[in-house]
């Protein structure tokens, strides 16, 4: 196709007809989605797309498809509930002036997180070259929960991408109540019928124990995450089962919120009670970061006098001093799975709900 038929004026689905040497139906069929056409001719329909420039015109094509070709990335988490305010009630403007800074304080966290970088990185890059697009949302209260429940409802989107960040969060549940299609990144804490994508986080503390262990570490002590999250329990669990097979019944433990300052908390009672200790396994990078820097307060080098070993391989463990060994979580692959299964669930929607284990793998720096 050359540059003249390109300058001849907007290109239509006939131009990509001529081009591809297809009817028009055949193109409209491809653009749409449509299944059971022919891989060659598919191919070749996207070549005269390519060469004609057309652009689908989007807003007749959600009328063919009811695809809107937006998903919901929502961020759901566990804020101070308020009563709803319409503006009457006594104090309604203290509770707005409330709900604001929570919400803030919310945003706040999840934008300092690299992990939820690492989230919209992989889901982004998997849906924009099919043409789709995220729309970032906040379920943080009950009232946020219940808009995103209603953006889905009204076919604001086509679906929900949700990470979670607080056990007891209601809305998978809510979401498959309504039969809104939903994956959800990490194995929800009560069962429910949703498909996920999630790490073996056991085999993954395992791998930090056998390491720190072939190290000649013996006095070793963790950093837990929340645990009243599922990649908390399992991570402490992974870790303790390994050391107590290896001959280590007891491991001293101080729980952490997946954050630095909760890890730096964290340190400071674990060298308070075990000054002696001489490896760290934190659950996170995080509060790997804040245990290096409480332990550098305290005039001890790591990893000469105690090695520390982060989890999720994240740009904590490369912005660290020293670079933290750590256990790799590939964030960024699972959300592209995660946004890959709910494509599938869009095309079949009574599909079962399915699962995907992503495996872990030690990347070793000078931390431990």
């Amino acid at each position: 196709m050359t540059d003249d038929l390109r300058s001849a004026g907007t290109p239509t689905l006939e131009d990509v007809a001529r081009a591809a040497g297809v009817s028009r139906a055949t193109v409209s069929r491809v653009i749409n989605g449509v299944r059971n056409v022919d891989p060659v001719i598919q191919e070749a329909v996207r070549r005269a797309v390519d060469l004609t420039g057309y652009a689908p015109n989007r807003a007749a094509r959600s009328l063919v498809t009811r695809r809107t070709d937006a998903i919901a990335l929502v961020v759901s988490g566990a804020g101070v509930e308020s009563e709803p305010d319409d503006g009457t009630r006594a104090g309604g403007a203290d509770a707005a002036a409330a709900d604001f800074e929570n919400g803030s304080s919310f945003t706040a966290q999840v934008f300092t997180d690299p992990f939820f970088g690492r989230v919209v990185t992989g889901v982004v890059n998997y849906l924009r070259p099919r043409g789709m697009h995220p729309v970032l949302m906040f379920a943080e209260t009950s009232r946020a929960r219940e808009d995103v429940v209603s953006f889905l409802r009204q076919g604001s989107a086509d679906g929900a991408l949700v990470v979670s960040t607080h056990a007891e969060d209601p809305l998978p549940g809510m979401l498959t109540d309504a039969g809104l299609p939903a994956v959800l990144y990490a194995r929800p804490a009560r069962p429910v019928r949703i498909s996920y994508v999630d790490l073996a986080h056991q085999d993954g503390a395992r791998l930090a124990a056998e390491h720190l262990l072939a190290r000649g570490c013996r006095r070793i002590a963790t950093i837990a995450g929340p645990l009243n999250v599922p990649a908390g329990q399992e991570r402490l669990a992974g870790f303790r089962d390994t050391m107590a097979r290896s001959g280590h019944p007891y491991i001293p433990i101080a729980e952490g919120q997946f954050t630095q300052e909760s890890g730096e908390a964290a340190m400071e009672r674990l060298l308070a009670e075990h000054p002696d200790l001489d490896a760290v396994f934190a659950a996170n990078d995080l509060m790997a970061m804040g245990a290096c820097h409480v332990l550098r307060e305290h005039g001890r080098r790591v990893p000469e006098d105690v090695a520390v070993i982060g989890f999720d391989d994240s740009s904590a463990a490369s912005a660290c001093r020293p670079p933290l060994t750590t256990v790799r979580q590939p964030v960024e692959a699972m959300a592209a799975e995660m946004a890959r299964l709910l494509i599938e669930r869009l095309s079949k929607p009574d599909g079962a709900a399915t699962s995907v284990i992503f495996e872990p793998a030690l990347v070793v720096r000078d931390s431990a």
